[in-house]
């Protein structure tokens, strides 16, 4: 298949043009006066072509608005786009089709589909598009804003499926975690698919992530089982860290020298006050009453 390229067409200021066509319809008022006055049926051969020639001239006006083309075809053959906005005449024979290269929104519905886990969720998302050739979106494809809609969800299906939804930790990418990079895998896919279309996408975005119904709440306490998780594995770490620390700054002070019974009586007492989620009573041990 040729790949056709967008071109600019051959056009004629359309006022000028307009002046040339009432010219032609002066003529042909005046050339009826004259045969009637003269009698001459002779001038009907002149007048019949010239009367036809400034009618099927009307056909060549037409309207270009901002942000908008005419994709121009003469005989099943592509002659040219006009892109400048304003009053033209063209070729009248020339058939005319409107293309807008106006931003648009695609919203997608809500797709339920299962993520890199096997997890049903439903997403949606919004893409920004513009036709930057006209004649490719024209030509290569039957229906191009058809064609922008079904590769789009075709594009966010294969994206989900690819990303799980959530993940415990924060280097892994995911479709809640990390949105901006999966905004621009979206749209360099999208890009890749469409660009057959002579569109260009110009954002990507997710506009809608929620597992699917069925296993909503049984997800939600897991992801509260794993967020409490997570935290206590913090809390822990640094626990440890502060006992290690209370540890050594004893030891190397000589504050107090502790057998290994009391070392292990005194990470008790501090890991017991650290990881504690109520707030402890401290019971302060002023020595025996008998010695």
């Amino acid at each position: 298949m040729d790949k056709i390229t967008e071109k600019s067409a051959s056009k004629l200021n359309g006022f000028v043009a307009l002046f040339v066509v009432i010219g032609f319809f002066v003529l042909d008022v005046y050339l009826v006066s004259v045969g009637i006055r003269n009698e001459d049926p002779t001038i009907i051969w002149f007048l019949i072509p010239l009367v036809f020639i400034s009618f099927l001239s009307f056909g060549g006006f037409m309207i270009v608005q901002p942000n908008e083309s005419k994709v121009l075809m003469l005989f099943g053959k592509y002659t040219g786009t006009i892109r400048v906005a304003g009053f033209w005449w063209v070729n009248p024979f020339t058939v005319k089709k409107h293309v807008s290269l106006r931003i648009r929104n695609f919203n997608s519905e809500k797709l339920k589909v299962n993520d890199l886990h096997g997890n049903p969720i439903e997403i949606a998302a919004v893409i920004v598009w513009r036709v930057v050739d006209s004649a490719r979106a024209i030509f290569d494809v039957q229906n191009y804003e058809q064609f922008v809609a079904i590769q789009s969800e075709t594009a966010i299906r294969s994206m989900a499926s690819e990303y799980p939804y959530d993940v415990s930790d924060e280097v892994t990418a995911s479709l809640r975690g990390t949105p901006q990079e999966i905004a621009e895998n979206l749209k360099k896919t999208l890009q890749s698919r469409l660009e057959v279309a002579g569109v260009d996408i110009m954002e990507s975005r997710i506009s809608h992530l929620a597992y699917a119904q069925e296993i909503a709440q049984a997800m939600l306490r897991r992801q509260q089982a794993q967020a409490v998780i997570a935290a206590r594995t913090k809390i822990v770490e640094g626990a440890v860290g502060m006992v290690q620390m209370a540890l050594k700054a004893l030891s190397e002070q000589n504050i107090v020298n502790l057998d290994e019974d009391k070392k292990a009586t005194m990470v008790n007492n501090l890991m017991v006050a650290l990881v504690s989620e109520t707030s402890t009573q401290p019971v302060i041990n002023t020595g025996t009453l008998y010695q």
